[in-house]
């Protein structure tokens, strides 16, 4: 009997961290990592700021591969909380590449478009990267530590992800959008932010298949073929939840005393394409899996 491999997901309990759990069980033997998770025999607590936190994970678990979901990824959070942002974002990452290169463990880390500017129409893995807030700039300093010390990484960037959690206490999207609109309440979205999203399954599988890659390294970018914004994104999941576009309103300037966002982040997916089997979605697919779930999911 084979022995399946070890996978460590911190950031288990957040909105893809429990569409991970459920896709990579299907491939791993899954240990979940959280803040507040309950210690079992495959659960473990973690707070990624602590060495030693991290450390007594990696003595539980044991991985093969770790797949660090764990961030600060409120954009305005990080802009009034730039010292959390660090001590989450780039204090947190260091530990846990230090102890996969440690472990010889095989990391995962998930950022950002971000890292971008948004001034142009489409980015490359290659192109120059210039942040404008601090949640940017600390993605930046974590894929340059996770390179420089796991030169084997994965670090997948991710303009929007957009679906429904599986449980309660995250910080999704779709959850909170829909429940504005079945409240009759209107919703007003930036007509002016293009991205490419992406679904949680189908981004699972992206993450799932890279890890059985040998051969894949480096940084990919994970999106959809297209780019839409988010006003008319916001639009066509109300149209396929059953409710009406009305409640969705186009916002035509950025909001005050928020962090600056890049006007067009859009992830050029070419790298991707050639060296996973997963196909690379349309806005349409994205959509569609965001509401109903993947054709191979069991939402």
């Amino acid at each position: 009997m084979s022995i399946e491999p070890r996978l460590l997901i911190i950031g288990a309990g957040g909105f893809l961290g429990q569409h991970l759990v459920r896709k990579a069980a299907e491939c791993f033997d899954v240990y979940q990592a959280d803040l507040g998770l309950t210690p079992s025999e495959r659960a473990v607590a973690i707070d990624v700021t602590l060495s030693s936190s991290v450390d007594s994970a990696f003595e539980q678990a044991a991985p093969d591969a770790v797949v660090l979901l764990a961030a600060l990824s409120d954009i305005d959070v990080c802009e009034t909380r730039p010292d959390l942002a660090e001590a989450v974002n780039v204090g947190g990452t260091a530990h846990v590449a230090e102890a996969c290169a440690r472990a010889g463990a095989r990391l995962v880390f998930l950022s950002s478009a971000a890292v971008f500017d948004g001034m142009q129409h489409g980015y490359r893995e290659s192109d120059e990267i210039n942040p404008l807030s601090v949640y940017g700039r600390t993605k930046v300093c974590g894929e340059q530590l996770v390179a420089r010390k796991l030169p084997s990484a994965l670090i997948l960037r991710l303009a929007l992800v957009v679906g429904f959690a599986e449980g309660s206490g995250t910080n999704a999207m779709l959850n909170k959008f829909a429940a504005k609109l079945r409240a009759g309440e209107r919703v007003s979205l930036p007509d002016f932010e293009y991205r490419n999203p992406i679904d949680p399954d189908t981004l699972s599988e992206f993450i799932v298949e890279l890890i059985g890659s040998e051969d894949a390294s480096g940084i990919f970018h994970i999106g959809a073929q297209e780019s839409i914004s988010r006003f008319e994104l916001g639009v066509r999941l109300a149209e396929g939840m059953g409710y009406s576009s009305d409640l969705v309103q186009p916002q035509t300037q950025p909001l005050p005393g928020r962090a600056a966002r890049g006007l067009n982040h859009f992830l050029l997916t070419d790298r991707i394409r050639t060296v996973c089997r997963t196909p690379v979605p349309t806005c349409g697919e994205v959509i569609e899996r965001a509401i109903h779930g993947s054709p191979q999911s069991n939402l």
